[in-house]
């Protein structure tokens, strides 16, 4: 039995997030299809973690048990050549047994685009979120460090989330000038509560706004009540970059 893990892309706005489910389109439905179809095996296929409707990403990782032998090169190949456009896979690798691409991810880091634009795109308005008021990005810069470090983040997950603690660790939190009027907020952590990113990231365009000032993100962090942090900006904007296990 083999083990292979996959780096996947994908293109959200067509589907109805990463997990497989009952006549939805679905990442996870698909991959396993094509797997299916390359393989003339029925798989699992586990993730690094779901991502939600609409959501993108650059670096997801999955992995999955065959008997195949097909080579390992020729599976990027033959799954591409059986799967829609908007889901491309970017390597295979064969890796140990007991690997297992959710419960060994140490780190993962999430990019949320802003077109700061006055009007906007009609071409990648489906990957980026609008937001014509101009922005104080310095402002958003000095407050998007207050998110780095162990924080319950309770005042900034949905409600409908699952975990039972929602203490987690922020490595790395950033805004970025990016190029043509674009804004980059990036987080590398160790896990993300349900829309963790998406309230954090509606937070810094309050502060960006005018809003709230910098400091009072240490206060809403320290007061864990969600109506005191910002809105929940759409998910065409958010991006799963890449998924780290050392």
């Amino acid at each position: 039995m083999r083990n292979i893990k996959l780096i996947i892309e994908y293109d959200g706005k067509e589907f109805n997030g990463w997990q497989k489910q009952p006549n939805k389109l679905n990442i996870q439905g698909e991959i396993e299809k094509a797997i299916e179809r390359v393989t003339g095996e029925t798989v699992d296929l586990t993730a690094s973690g779901r991502t939600d409707s609409g959501v993108h990403a650059i670096g997801q990782v999955a992995n999955f048990k065959t008997n195949s032998t097909i080579p390992i090169e020729k599976i990027p190949i033959a799954l591409n050549a059986n799967l829609k456009k908007a889901i491309v896979i970017k390597s295979a690798e064969e890796v140990e047994e007991r690997f297992h691409s959710r419960l060994n991810c140490k780190k993962k880091t999430y990019r949320y685009i802003i077109n700061n634009s006055k009007y906007g795109t009609a071409i990648y308005r489906n990957l980026e979120t609008h937001i014509p008021m101009k922005l104080d990005i310095s402002k958003m810069q000095e407050a998007v460090k207050y998110f780095e470090g162990e924080h319950d983040f309770k005042a900034f997950k949905a409600s409908g989330t699952s975990s039972k603690s929602s203490v987690r660790i922020i490595y790395k939190a950033e805004v970025i000038e990016a190029e043509n009027e674009r804004i980059y907020i990036e987080l590398t952590g160790n896990g993300f509560l349900y829309n963790m990113v998406r309230i954090i990231s509606g937070t810094l365009v309050d502060v960006g706004l005018g809003k709230l000032e910098p400091k009072e993100i240490e206060t809403i962090i320290h007061d864990k009540k969600r109506e005191k942090a910002g809105k929940t900006l759409p998910p065409q904007g958010l991006y799963l970059v890449k998924v780290e296990y050392e």
